[in-house]
């Protein structure tokens, strides 16, 4: 594992502190490594809606526009997400 070492701005330090102290993590670095897999996880999500949005658009099948089509494709992830 690689080892680092960040800075944060007092905001951000009493947050991760206020984590900790609740017992939800052990350490700033399980802390900072669960926040950066959530982002990870968003990422491959949005790319998933970008892809779904780029193909209906190309096969001219929905009269949707861009902003209902990005609307339902996030209610699918939630439903699928809590399944």
């Amino acid at each position: 594992m690689s080892r680092q070492s960040i800075s944060f701005t007092e905001p951000n330090n009493k947050w991760l502190n206020v984590q900790i102290e609740s017992n939800e993590y052990n350490s700033k670095s399980e802390l900072v490594n669960d926040l950066i897999r959530k982002a990870r996880v968003q990422e491959d999500e949005l790319n998933i809606i970008r892809a779904k949005l780029i193909q209906a658009e190309k096969s001219n099948f929905t009269h949707q526009g861009q902003k209902e089509m990005l609307s339902e494709f996030k209610k699918e992830l939630n439903i699928e997400q809590s399944l």
